[in-house]
């Protein structure tokens, strides 16, 4: 396989086509290795536009690439950011943060997996990420506040005690809501005490592992 030509074709026939046009991001789609953050047995799916299985569970997945690119254009990383990147996964995203920010902190519950990311930003070169095997659903308090703030799989809301951890000016970007239809939903902190929240777009994901679901009870 040409894996250049196969990165080009997804920057140009599933990025583009969902209104990634940031210089910025694109470059870093054709820069950073993707191949490189996926499990041997599955790299020849590294630019199909899927989630690709990372471990034994069915939440355990390398998100699409158009997902994660549309997310990471709409936090509009700064180079002094602080980001807090929750769900590592394989390590992608984190990758492509650190390109951006100031310094990344990668939060990952399953412990084999927050390993094997570690290990494989490590062979990529990128040295201002921290993977931590924690759950991310409560953040990271005492690192914070941050600027940028990631969830890689879908929640079925935003826990509070996130929105707390956002210095003000900060932006999160998540998968919010339940199947069939999500939303993209992308949080700015305005001060201390108000948020605004904007929903730019659809996309489904699997759930992340450690958020509350709402009770479906009803009288």
């Amino acid at each position: 396989m040409d894996m250049n030509q196969a990165r080009f074709n997804m920057i140009e026939q599933q990025i583009r086509p969902w209104e990634v046009l940031d210089p910025q991001v694109l470059a870093l789609l054709s820069t950073v290795r993707r191949e490189d953050f996926v499990p041997l047995a599955n790299r020849a799916l590294a630019f199909v536009d899927m989630e690709i299985p990372l471990g034994a569970a069915p939440n355990q997945v390398m998100l699409a690439p158009r997902i994660q690119a549309r997310l990471l254009q709409d936090l509009a990383v700064q180079p002094g950011d602080k980001a807090l990147d929750v769900g590592t996964g394989s390590g992608f995203m984190a990758a492509l943060l650190a390109h951006q920010a100031a310094s990344v902190l990668s939060l990952e519950i399953d412990a084999g997996l927050a390993a094997q990311a570690q290990v494989n930003l490590n062979k990529a070169g990128v040295s201002n990420v921290t993977v931590r095997h924690a759950d991310g659903s409560q953040g990271a308090a005492a690192e914070g506040p941050f600027d940028v703030v990631v969830l890689n799989g879908s929640v079925a809301e935003v826990p509070a005690v996130l929105l707390q951890q956002l210095a003000v000016g900060g932006r999160l970007a998540a998968i919010v809501g339940q199947e069939p239809m999500m939303r993209a939903t992308v949080i700015t902190r305005n001060s201390e005490t108000a948020w605004t929240t904007t929903e730019p777009w659809d996309g489904n994901a699997p759930r992340l592992s450690g958020f509350v679901e709402p009770s479906s009870f009803k009288f």
